[in-house]
């Protein structure tokens, strides 16, 4: 027995490590026809080769012949499976035709091994579309293959069955087992050279583990337990039917051998021949003794085998002590300790005859159609096991991919996604049902998209209407333009321009964090502190301290805003000003162009409490200009991922030296939305230009 499974384990390990090159190389180049021939060939040769390295077991040979086509279909290619099955298939028929090589088996030899490699191209095909199976469903892959292989032996051997019985005995165990266990092994060496690690899902992990999967699970767990039952009550049901019909046949042959015995009492030696032809015309199975009351065994079946022509005293005591005609199991020391039923009779007063029937070949012939229905069944399970998860997989499981898939779609945004899933009437409303669900969201979600358009253009026309629009001031001695273009409806950046006494002037720009609806009540909450604080009379810096403080309270969202202030007098030209976090003003002096202005920067509003900010004083001079902006200037971005730059703004503002501020910011913006193209502006857009021109 070792050495058998030393030799099956190196016959198995053979092809793995073939599995293994073969497969570094596949890995690493295409698969044209050529080379999935070429495999084939390669491991039909392997079979071949199994086959007259068979080892021997019980007067048999065992091999793993079939593991050649099985593993070049399943882990290759169909074509390598079919043919490695042709090769191996038609080698075995060949030798055990023309060679005489295990000629009984020829047939369901070569029948198996070519059905394997159609086997496992269909499974590489169908079942696993292309990729390689699991290990667990490469063992009963394997091992579905050799009972096949044993079911063939029978059914083509009908006219030979106890011979047929005799091979499927010895061979099956160990050649499913080896099969089995070798293609699996197979598969987890293939996957570890392919560094995949498969995905184990716990059976009670019902939220990631699949429908067809547990399907699959409690289909072979219910299958297995109703199989499994069943063979086990006809096992017992037939044994114990072999048992009765036994007992039965030996009541009856001791009854006729005592009876034919008294018929001829005149004639003893005559009947004493003729006992042992109406025992073996009876049952050939059945063995007897002829014994006296002195222990001689006068006649017996195989009596030179017994070794002794003396009835053991264990034998003689339990024989005699039998009554008449009843059937005892025991062994029976005479036969070298036979385990028998057995059943006793005096023929006179000296003579005793005793019928034996050996207990394993009372339910052999039962066994054997036990093991054949055994077979059957596995074949049987499989086939409708294969249907139904072929069938699930068509109705059921496609028809929810299907399903899902358009959900899927229909969550990403896709609500012209329509459900098109009709193999069912379940199906068909299933995906009726959704469609109408999805168009009266559409309708729920157009309306709502109104309603908030509508609310947006409010905000927006509110929004607008709290900026400064009328820059026709009537006044000789500044000029001043701004503009405002939100990146949504409405925004979060504003500007502001208004007189605190008749000279003095304050400018503010300003870009709130965030866009949309909450920047834009954030912007009018601070707007309206900074022109509050401004009418104070305080100086810029004083300005942002307050209204940074005045921010910070109630302030959950945790917004901020950048600031720039100016205050002006229109007078002297003299302009304080303080920057919380803002952009660099742009400052233009007369016969020196713009350049920017690197002023000091403070920490942006409503970030911290408390915090002091720096001012600084610019002096103008008549014709001196000042162009303020939010950072959506700088940072607009072209479908080439470039922003618009400072450096670009201070080149173009330039070339627009003598414009008026209107011209200067037209043109301005009219550069930014050349420059970004088709590309979508993600933030506000805000300037604001002023030039200083006093009278002489």
């Amino acid at each position: 027995m070792a050495e058998m499974i030393l030799k099956m384990t190196a016959s198995a390990a053979i092809y793995i490590v073939i599995s293994g090159l073969v497969w570094r190389y596949w890995a690493r180049h295409s698969h044209p026809l050529w080379l999935k021939i070429t495999v084939g060939v390669i491991f039909g040769l392997c079979s071949v080769a199994s086959t007259h390295m068979g080892v021997d077991h019980h007067d048999m040979i065992l091999n793993v012949r079939d593991m050649g086509p099985l593993a070049a279909g399943l882990f290759f290619s169909p074509v390598s499976g079919v043919t490695a099955g042709l090769i191996a298939g038609a080698e075995r028929y060949i030798a055990g035709t023309w060679f005489n090589v295990g000629s009984f088996t020829t047939a369901a030899c070569s029948l198996s091994t070519f059905l394997a490699g159609i086997l496992a191209a269909f499974f590489h095909s169908v079942l696993y579309k292309g990729k390689r199976p699991p290990a667990m469903h490469a063992f009963f892959i394997g091992a579905l293959m050799e009972v096949f292989h044993m079911y063939a032996v029978l059914i083509t051997h009908r006219n030979h069955m106890m011979m047929a019985y005799y091979v499927v005995r010895s061979c099956s165990i160990p050649m499913i087992l080896f099969n089995g266990l070798g293609l699996m092994c197979c598969a987890l060496f293939l996957q570890y050279l392919s560094g995949e690690k498969p995905e184990t899902v716990s059976f009670f992990d019902y939220e990631r583990t699949p429908l067809s999967m547990r399907f699959h699970r409690w289909l072979f767990a219910v299958t297995i337990i109703v199989f499994g039952i069943n063979y086990l009550t006809d096992y017992s049901l037939l044994s114990r039917n072999a048992y009765q019909e036994a007992e039965s046949n030996l009541r009856s042959l001791t009854r006729d051998c005592q009876m034919l015995f008294r018929d001829m009492e005149n004639e003893p030696e005559t009947a004493k021949r003729m006992l042992p032809y109406l025992t073996n015309a009876m049952n050939e199975k059945i063995l007897y003794i002829f014994y006296d009351k002195d222990r001689h065994v006068v006649s017996s079946l195989y009596s030179s085998d017994s070794g002794n022509d003396t009835l053991p005293e264990s034998d003689f005591s339990l024989f005699t002590k039998t009554p008449e005609r009843d059937v005892i199991r025991t062994r029976v020391d005479f036969y070298g300790g036979i385990d028998s039923l057995c059943s006793t009779v005096p023929l006179n007063d000296d003579l005793y005859f005793t019928a034996l029937w050996r207990y394993d070949s009372v339910t052999e012939e039962q066994a054997n159609h036990l093991y054949e229905n055994l077979l059957a069944d596995i074949l049987l399970f499989t086939v409708l096991y294969l249907l139904i998860s072929v069938l699930v997989d068509a109705l059921v499981v496609r028809g929810l991919k299907s399903v899902n898939g358009s959900l899927n779609r229909i969550i990403g945004g896709d609500l012209n996604e329509v459900v098109r899933v009709h193999s069912s009437r379940e199906f068909a409303l299933l995906s009726d049902d959704i469609n109408k669900t999805v168009t009266t969201l559409k309708g729920y979600i157009d309306e709502s998209e109104r309603r908030i358009k509508k609310e947006l253009e409010m905000a927006a026309f509110i929004q607008e209407s709290a900026l400064p629009h009328v820059f026709d001031i009537p006044r000789d001695d500044f000029e001043i333009y701004a503009l405002m273009n939100p990146a949504r409806q409405v925004g979060g950046d504003f500007y502001d321009f208004f007189f605190i006494d008749a000279n003095r002037l304050v400018l503010v720009i300003a870009d709130v964090s965030g866009k949309g609806i909450p920047a834009a009540m954030f912007m009018m909450r601070a707007k309206t502190a900074i022109v509050n604080t401004a009418h104070s009379g305080r100086s810029p810096s004083d300005i942002l301290c307050e209204v940074n403080n005045s921010l910070c309270e109630g302030n959950d969202a945790d917004m901020f805003v950048t600031v720039w202030i100016g205050l002006i007098d229109l007078q002297t030209g003299v302009m304080e000003c303080s920057n919380a976090g803002h952009e660099y003003p742009v400052l233009y002096r007369s016969g020196q162009g713009y350049s920017l202005f690197k002023d000091k920067h403070g920490l942006v509003l409503a970030a911290m409490e408390d915090v002091p900010m720096s001012q600084y004083t610019i002096e103008l001079q008549p014709g001196d200009k000042l162009f303020v902006y939010t950072d959506g200037v700088p940072e607009a971005i072209n479908s080439q991922n470039e922003a618009y730059g400072t450096g670009r703004l201070v080149d173009q503002l330039n070339t627009l030296q003598s414009s008026s501020q209107q011209e200067t910011l037209q043109a301005v913006r009219r550069d930014i939305e050349k420059f970004v193209g088709e590309a979508e502006q993600f933030d506000d857009i805000t300037m604001l230009g002023f030039t200083w021109r006093p009278k002489a």
